[in-house]
C-alpha cells in the first residue's frame, strides 16, 4: 500500500507475534485481556487502536473512521503471545496470582493462557535486588545469554509460525545507573557483552536481542535501554522501530492531564506533592532505593517540561515537586496515587487541588501494550526506524531524537500520534488553519 507522500505500508498479512520479557501482572491483564475480546466477554476499554477514531478533512466534511479501520494494522485474531519471566508460572498461574481480573473471567480464558508458558530468563540480581526466582538462565557471558534470547526468540518464531514480531518490556524496574564507556557505540556494547560488563543490565541484552534480529522495541519501563548510543546506532543499521520509556498510566498520566491547562490558562503552581500505595510486584521491587531512582527520574521530569519555567518564572520557577512511592501489600494492583497541588491565581491568590485516585495499574497499562505492539507493527511495515518520537503519548519519560527535549503534554502528544497517521496516508495534517479558513 502507497499513498501520495510515498510511504509505502506493507500488509499486515500472518501472524504477528508479540514477546514479553516479564509475563507478571501487566503482561498477563494484557493478553488475558486480548483473549476476551477475541471472545467477546469483554471490551478493549482504553485503546485508541481499537475504539478510537481520526478525523480526515475539514469537519464538514464529517470523515471520522476508527483507526484500525484507517491505517492496516494487525487484527486480534492473528495474535501470538510469548515471553520471559524470573518465575515459572505460565500466563493463567500468573494471572492468578496477579489478582487483578475476577476468577470467573480467568477460569473461561483458562486454556489459552495457560498454554504460555515463559521461557527461561535472562536476570541480573545487581539491577532488581528485591525479588528472584528459579527459571533464570545461566551460565557465559552476557553475549552468550543474549545469544540464548536469540535462539527464543527463532524458536518462538517457528513453532507460532509468525511472519512478525515485536518485542515490549514489561519488566521491573532497574537500579538507577547512567550510561557507561560501553554504552557509547556498537562494537564497544558487543566487546561488553563478550567480557560481561558489569554496565550492561538484563533489560539491555534483550533489546539487543531484539534489535539484531530486527524485531522492533518499546520499553515500557524507566529502565536506562535502547536510550544509549550503542543500541540507537544498532535500532538504526538494522531499520528497526523503537519507544520507549515507561508506561504513562495513574499519577504521571493525571499530571500530564492537569499540568497543561494550569499553563494554558497561566496559572501558577508552588507545589505539588505526589504519593503512591501499591502492593504488587512492581511496588515490592521499588521499594528498592536504586529501582525508585530510576522510577523517580520520570516521574519527576514531566512537570519541568510541561510547565518550562525557564520561559515563565513567575508562575513555575519557585516550584516544589516531591514523589513518593510506598509498597503496602493489601492493596495488591490496586493501586492509590493522591496528590496535593498548591497553585495560585489572579494577583497570586492561592488555591489547592487534591487527587485521590484509586487506580488499577494493569488495568491502565493492557490497552497502552496494545496499541504500542500494534504501532510499531505498522511502523515497521512503513519502513520507519530509530526512535519514533510519536508514540510518546504512551510514555512518562518520552524518547527523543538528540538535542530535543520530549514533548509531555498529553495533547500536543496526541496531536502529534494522529497527523503521523493521516501522513503515512497521504492525508492533510491537520494544523487548524487552512482547512477551515482559507479554503
Amino acid at each position: 500500500m502507497s499513498n501520495n507522500n510515498n510511504v509505502t505500508i506493507a500488509p499486515a498479512h500472518g501472524k504477528l507475534g508479540i514477546l514479553i520479557p516479564g509475563m507478571g501482572a501487566v503482561a498477563s491483564t494484557f493478553i488475558a485481556g486480548v483473549e476476551a475480546v477475541k471472545q467477546d466477554l469483554g471490551e478493549p476499554i482504553g485503546s485508541l487502536t481499537q475504539l478510537g477514531t481520526i478525523r480526515l478533512g475539514k469537519r464538514t466534511d464529517g470523515r471520522s473512521p476508527k483507526i484500525k479501520d484507517f491505517v492496516p494494522l494487525a487484527p486480534l485474531e492473528c495474535l501470538s503471545f510469548g515471553g520471559w519471566d524470573i518465575y515459572e508460572d505460565n500466563a493463567y498461574q500468573a494471572a492468578v496470582k496477579a489478582r487483578v481480573l475476577d476468577a470467573p473471567l480467568l477460569e473461561q480464558l483458562k486454556n489459552p493462557l495457560s498454554a504460555i508458558q515463559p521461557m527461561k530468563a535472562v536476570f541480573d540480581q545487581n539491577f532488581v535486588k528485591k525479588i528472584n526466582g528459579p527459571n533464570v538462565k545461566s551460565g557465559g557471558s552476557k553475549m552468550e545469554l543474549a545469544e540464548a534470547l536469540m535462539a527464543d526468540i527463532e524458536e518462538f518464531r517457528r513453532r507460532n509460525e509468525c511472519n512478525r514480531l515485536v518485542m515490549i518490556w514489561c519488566g521491573s524496574t532497574e537500579v538507577f545507573h547512567k550510561p557507561a564507556a560501553v554504552h557509547q557505540d556498537l562494537a564497544a556494547f558487543e566487546e561488553g557483552l563478550r567480557k560481561n560488563d558489569e554496565n550492561i543490565a538484563p533489560s539491555q541484552i534483550y533489546a539487543y536481542a531484539a534489535l539484531k534480529l530486527r524485531v522492533p522495541y518499546a520499553n515500557g519501563a524507566p529502565n536506562l535501554t535502547t536510550d544509549v548510543p550503542a543500541l540507537l546506532q544498532l535500532a538504526r543499521q538494522n531499520e528497526v522501530p523503537i519507544c520507549g520509556k515507561d508506561f504513562k498510566t495513574g499519577q504521571t498520566y493525571m499530571k500530564t492531564l492537569l499540568a497543561p491547562g494550569f499553563k494554558a490558562r497561566m496559572l501558577g503552581v508552588k507545589g505539588w506533592f505526589s504519593t503512591n500505595i501499591l502492593g504488587n510486584r512492581d511496588g515490592e521491587v521499588l521499594e528498592d532505593p536504586g529501582s525508585f531512582k530510576t522510577k523517580e527520574e520520570t516521574k519527576l521530569s514531566v512537570l519541568e517540561q510541561i510547565l518550562q519555567p525557564n520561559l515563565y518564572p513567575q508562575l513555575y520557577g519557585d516550584l516544589y515537586h516531591a514523589v513518593r512511592i510506598n509498597y503496602y501489600p493489601p492493596r495488591g494492583d490496586a493501586k492509590e496515587g493522591w496528590d496535593n497541588i498548591d497553585i495560585f491565581g489572579w494577583l497570586g491568590y492561592p488555591m489547592q487541588i487534591k487527587i485521590d485516585f484509586l487506580c488499577r495499574d494493569s488495568i491502565l497499562a493492557a490497552p497502552l501494550v496494545l496499541d504500542l505492539v500494534l504501532f510499531l507493527d505498522l511502523a515497521q511495515r512503513a519502513g520507519m526506524k530509530g526512535i519514533q518520537e510519536w508514540l510518546s503519548f504512551y510514555f512518562k519519560g518520552p524518547m527523543t531524537a538528540e538535542g530535543l527535549y520530549p514533548e509531555h503534554d498529553i495533547f500536543i502528544q496526541l496531536m502529534k500520534l494522529k497527523n503521523t497517521l493521516r501522513w503515512m496516508q497521504g492525508e492533510d495534517l491537520i494544523t487548524h488553519l487552512g482547512l477551515e479558513y482559507y479554503d
